[in-house]
């Protein structure tokens, strides 16, 4: 700290993948035994200490702190690998489009674990944690009936009406299937919400 000096921070995130960061430890408390530790993305450090001067571009943007899960990256690796890079629902293959997505949130103690989670595209994910679709414990999905009788674009056609009564694309493992238990808590939210 008193060198200015950076370090690195590897997060492990699967077995023999981590996500690296440049830290640089930012105040200290001797008496404690304990320091705090600014991150930054890998890109930020120049020649042994963090970046702090912005181009024109990277100006026009307000840094902002986002609270994210401790396991979330470990979470969403395993969960698409469980699910073989694809949305359990319409089976898209491109994982930059893909979410680990709980059935129940870790805000209601839902645990980060494959059986609590779904490999999910951006929409399905969007409309599953808004009530638009759920997903029955027998692993149907099924659309709220407002959605299947409105009448739109063909995103809502294809993308939403087009996978009531679809099954899921499961895990090959049963360990990873979703659980029932967490499937019908989560339904009845979606029951609620129709």
């Amino acid at each position: 700290m008193e060198e200015g000096l950076s370090l690195l921070y590897f997060a492990g995130v699967a077995q023999g993948l981590y996500i690296a960061s440049a830290a640089m430890i930012v105040e200290d408390d001797p008496e404690a035994l304990t320091f705090t530790v600014a991150l930054a993305p890998i890109s930020s450090v120049v020649e042994g200490s963090l970046h702090v001067e912005l181009n024109e571009a990277q100006r026009r943007y307000y840094l902002r702190v986002v609270k994210q899960r401790a396991n979330q990256a470990h979470f969403r690796v395993e969960v698409l690998q469980a699910y073989r890079q694809r949305c359990t629902i319409c089976e898209l293959r491109h994982p930059e489009l893909l979410d680990a997505a709980h059935i129940v949130p870790d805000s209601q103690g839902g645990r980060p674990v494959v059986s609590n989670g779904l490999a999910l595209c951006k929409i399905h994910h969007a409309a599953f944690d808004h009530s638009m679709v759920g997903i029955r414990p027998d692993y149907v999905v099924e659309v709220r009936d407002d959605l299947l009788a409105e009448s739109d674009g063909p995103m809502l056609r294809h993308g939403i009406q087009g996978i009531h009564g679809r099954p899921l694309v499961l895990p090959k493992r049963v360990e990873w299937m979703p659980d029932p238990e967490a499937l019908e808590l989560r339904y009845e939210t979606f029951r609620l919400a129709s």
